[in-house]
């Protein structure tokens, strides 16, 4: 019996000490800032962040869980909007609020975890430093916690931390993918021979031979990227501005034959694992490309691909695989709108 009172009495005196020294030594809440740059102009970052539907997107806050759901309340976007989240998976929930907002350069959120009555207030600020590059600022203030619970305040800036790190690689992926499109579309000219130079790309997508005869090619492009459209988001749960437009990678000339082999492949910012053996990754190289735009029915892309080749061999250039890219989504029956790339080569 004097043992356990013994026990008992040194589990108290350690108690009783880390209380106090929790008391004395720790603030009850933790102030901190986190800066960081992202090479996009301030006008397209800021609307991941005022728009809580894209905040969510990229957010690793969000995005870490696959059993994360949130529910969204008008406004969805600027001052005002709102969502609550529940994850019972990890066993929490929360509130999010948009409580402040000046157009491209503040806002203050409140953020209310696990039912606590005060919430972890966040102001972001925007900064531009160049045309292409903003700098945001985190500026951050915790709750306060009782004497027993202040110990978390030890871990909470690099979690924090953390969470934004893997954040900005989300974020630089989908605003890649969303300004590239901007851009390409912005850069049209159609009809209009042009020379670019082509990055590295990562496509998800799957290899198809088929018939060419009339109106059966199209009809199988439309089938496949259907196919691949519904996997990418529904399976894969991918959002319409974390992938690029559609690419088909066939040979230049295979217009001609009865049969066609392509591959088309929707352009992913990374790898992962598959859960579907019928589709697959393809790493497409950088190149050189003889380009055209093209609108109208799928047929008449020939006239232009001829061009290409034409120009390609008059210049004494070598010449790869053709690239068709849809820059609007492929319809049955309906026409097409698509960058076409010739890669060339001496």
């Amino acid at each position: 019996m004097r043992f356990f009172k013994i026990i008992a009495a040194i589990v108290l005196l350690l108690i009783g000490a880390y209380a106090a020294s929790m008391y004395y030594f720790v603030d009850e809440s933790k102030d901190f800032t986190i800066e960081k740059e992202i090479n996009y102009p301030v006008e397209k970052v800021f609307n991941q962040f005022n728009n809580l539907q894209n905040f969510t997107r990229w957010n690793n806050f969000f995005t870490s869980s696959s059993s994360v759901d949130i529910d969204y309340y008008t406004p969805y976007e600027g001052q005002g909007s709102s969502i609550s989240y529940t994850d019972p998976k990890n066993d929490t929930n929360g509130e999010m609020f948009l409580r402040y907002e000046n157009p491209n350069r503040t806002l203050r959120y409140q953020l209310f975890e696990d039912n606590n009555e005060s919430p972890t207030v966040v102001d972001v600020k925007f900064k531009s430093v160049a045309a292409e590059k903003t700098k945001i600022t985190w500026i951050v203030h915790t709750p306060k916690l009782s004497v027993l619970r202040r110990v978390e305040n030890f871990w909470t800036e690099d979690r924090f931390a953390e969470n934004i790190n893997k954040s900005m690689i989300n974020l630089n992926n989908v605003l890649g993918n969303k300004v590239e499109k901007d851009n390409q579309m912005a850069a049209i000219k159609y009809d209009s021979l042009m020379v670019e130079n082509e990055e590295e790309k990562l496509l998800l997508g799957i290899n198809v031979s088929t018939s060419n005869k009339k109106d059966a090619l199209y009809r199988n492009i439309v089938m496949n990227y259907n196919k691949i459209y519904n996997y990418t988001t529904m399976d894969l749960g991918k959002k319409e501005d974390e992938f690029g437009f559609p690419v088909m990678i066939t040979d230049a000339d295979n217009y001609k034959d009865k049969e066609v082999s392509y591959f088309l492949g929707i352009p992913l910012s990374k790898q992962f694992g598959l859960t579907d053996n019928n589709f697959s990754f393809r790493t497409q190289s950088p190149t050189q490309n003889y380009i055209m735009y093209y609108k109208g029915t799928y047929d008449g892309r020939i006239k232009a691909i001829q061009q290409l080749i034409q120009k390609a061999k008059k210049d004494e250039m070598r010449f790869g695989d053709i690239r068709q890219t849809f820059l609007e989504r492929p319809v049955e029956d309906g026409d097409v709108n698509m960058k076409l790339s010739l890669s060339v080569f001496k």
